[in-house]
């Protein structure tokens, strides 16, 4: 059985999470603080970063969230995630790109330290000059994902693929930590009430960190 080594709320651990619930994979789920750097966990990645999978029986270490959700799209024919022409394909790897890079970067990364690690680990209080550029910037990427269903049944096109679930992935981070104004979003809203209601996506919605708690529409479909 897999082993997955994963942060509650680190957006990459919850996109294979999320890959792996729909294409029906079971996993041991393994919390691991990053900031720790256990040796044991430093020696299955020397990035010191989740997630990891790990299958001891046949000696497979999986690092990072993009290859390991390759890896199943190509082991696994359930729900395919990287469909379509070479085009399609080509642009669902561009959004998971931007949201795994450009977004996190941002935005989800700059909450994330201010909100929870600074809480959890440092002890200290948050910049809040920091917060209200990365709400600021989060924004903007909110207005870019309803002008891509604005022109789209998803947002890679036509069929639900990665790209949604990668999204979604860093949007319930920056939710749970309170710092998504989705006034004026009704586009994304409607489309993240979808991937909120799906049963892959339940399990994330009913945990709950030490300390941090999330604002209370987190966990309701219908907020």
């Amino acid at each position: 059985m897999w082993q997955l080594l994963q942060f509650p709320l680190c957006p990459f651990s919850r996109k294979v999470r999320l890959v792996m619930a729909e294409k029906g994979v079971p996993a041991e789920l393994v919390r691991e603080n990053p900031w720790e750097r256990r040796d044991e966990f430093v020696d299955l990645n020397p990035a010191g970063e989740t997630p990891v999978l790990v299958e001891t029986e046949r000696n497979i270490v999986l690092i990072g969230s993009q290859p390991i959700a390759e890896y199943f799209e190509e082991t696994v024919e359930k729900t395919p995630m990287i469909h379509g022409d070479a085009a399609q394909r080509a642009e669902i790897r561009r959004l998971t790109e931007w949201f795994d890079e450009k977004l996190f970067r941002e935005v989800v990364e700059p909450l994330m330290v201010e909100r929870m690690r600074k809480r959890l680990v440092s002890k200290e209080s948050p910049d809040t000059r920091v917060l209200r550029d990365a709400m600021r910037v989060g924004n903007n990427h909110l207005d870019y994902l309803d002008y891509l269903l604005d022109h789209r049944r998803w947002l890679a096109g036509a069929a639900l693929s990665l790209a949604d679930f990668t999204a979604a992935a860093h949007l319930s981070v920056i939710d749970y930590l309170g710092a998504v104004d989705w006034r004026g979003h009704k586009q994304t809203k409607d489309w993240y009430s979808v991937m909120k209601s799906r049963p892959a996506f339940r399990p994330l919605l009913g945990e709950r960190m030490e300390v941090i708690v999330p604002p209370q529409h987190y966990d309701k479909v219908d907020f």
